[in-house]
């Protein structure tokens, strides 16, 4: 079969077609005088839309370069990381956290055309089992999936954990639970833990702001801030703002000056809508823990705040792994309701949907056994299938977008609400 005609000037460091550049060739000419200024816009990536309408944000040169310097300034790892990841390159962890740290250190980025969905993750399973990475970074969705075949196949966690140094995740919060489980996998594979680290930032601040770069035994710490960052708490209620400034963070939204404008406050921070607190109040070097969206709380009828990311996390975690997310309610109720995403593999270990109801009763009773006011659970609903990712439900992160399920899931709301409940509403006193 004949290649067809290319319409630009391709790059290639194997088999070259007729009019490609060979990389060879390049090595081998004098450097050319640049064409592009730091701040000129090197691209143009939409925000997730995980809370809100996408925009369009402005990534200079300056931005992506300087920001692929923090990261690599944050670990002492000389050698060129080995990748396999399937994070999109329209949104910024794959189209900058990850390309432009692979290109900046020299390494090796195998494309992974799998997805952290229980339908398309045999993809990103068959490469981790071919390619034995250094340094791999999925989101929690992908780490709840992943971690059940580590535990199930010896063979697989021997060859993931061959050469990995530093594992990583972002997007969203991950529960405690499945850190806990990939640490048990690495302990039994190779006898000790392995750095366990989490980014955080958004689309806006390059995306990474802070850094976790240490051993770490902790779900939910966003880090320090990497190298020429500022970050400061600002109070919000009885919680703090997050706000970023540093060289990565990007200059605004096309077209959008209002929007823009919104975005930074009037020392030129911009504004993540994240809340933040420290991990150790006597000590800021042990670094910040992610403490909720803002944008998702809401009040009960009661009054009571519902810090809803936190309670999210710690109802995911509190079940342990038979449940992949959950959707936070009760806004204007009487009390907190969950609507529940199974994970399938966790439902056929347990076998059969009894038993998967038993151990979400029997999870949220113990998270009730602690928890105080808006962060008890009054009631819970097991949904059938999975997060939708074409409406937007789940976005590009593998991030529930709670707004927009709660919206999406009316009848399942009101049936959870239910003045008298049906069977399958679990509910708690």
């Amino acid at each position: 079969m004949a290649w067809p005609e290319p319409s630009f000037r391709a790059i290639a460091s194997l088999n070259p077609r007729d009019g490609d550049i060979p990389f060879a060739d390049l090595l081998e000419a004098p450097p050319l005088t640049p064409l592009c200024q730091p701040g000129d816009v090197a691209k143009l990536l939409l925000t997730s839309g995980s809370t809100g309408k996408p925009k369009a944000v402005i990534c200079t040169h300056a931005n992506i370069a300087l920001n692929a310097a923090q990261i690599e300034a944050c670990y002492a790892d000389p050698e060129p990381p080995v990748l396999v990841n399937s994070a999109p390159w329209s949104h910024s962890l794959g189209a900058n956290a990850i390309l432009h740290m692979v290109l900046h250190r020299g390494g090796t980025l195998y494309i992974d055309a799998g997805q952290p969905t229980p339908t398309r993750f045999s993809e990103t399973l068959r490469n981790l089992r071919e390619v034995a990475t250094t340094y791999h970074n999925m989101v929690p969705a992908g780490w709840g999936l992943l971690v059940g075949e580590l535990e199930r196949d010896a063979a697989l966690a021997a060859r993931f954990f061959e050469k990995v140094r530093v594992l990583q995740y972002g997007g969203a919060s991950m529960a405690q639970s499945i850190l806990d489980r990939v640490q048990a996998v690495a302990v039994r594979t190779m006898g000790e833990r392995v750095t366990f680290a989490a980014g955080y930032g958004a689309t806006e601040t390059g995306p990474t702001a802070c850094n976790i770069h240490w051993l770490n035994a902790r779900s939910g710490m966003v880090g320090l801030p990497t190298p020429g960052t500022a970050v400061k708490l600002v109070p919000a209620g009885d919680k703090f703002e997050i706000r970023v400034k540093g060289p990565q963070v990007s200059p605004g939204y096309l077209d959008q000056p209002e929007a823009t404008r919104d975005a930074f406050d009037e020392e030129g921070f911009y504004r993540l809508g994240d809340a933040a607190r420290l991990a150790d109040p006597e000590d800021p070097a042990a670094g910040l823990v992610f403490d909720g969206r803002l944008v998702e709380n809401f009040k009960l009828a009661s009054g009571t705040f519902v810090a809803a990311g936190a309670l999210r996390v710690a109802a995911v975690s509190a079940i342990g792994g038979v449940v992949s997310d959950a959707v936070v309610c009760g806004e204007g109720r009487d009390g907190v309701g969950l609507m529940l995403f199974v994970d399938p593999t966790a439902a056929a270990r347990l076998g059969d949907a009894s038993a998967v109801r038993a151990a979400v009763v029997e999870g949220l009773e113990r998270l009730n056994a602690a928890a105080k006011g808006g962060g008890k659970v009054a009631r819970a609903l097991i949904l059938d299938g999975a997060p939708d990712a074409a409406s937007g439900e789940l976005t590009d992160k593998g991030y529930i977008n709670q707004a927009l399920a709660r919206d999406r899931r009316l009848a399942e709301l009101e049936r959870l609400f239910a003045e008298q409940p049906d069977d399958g509403v679990m509910v708690f006193r």
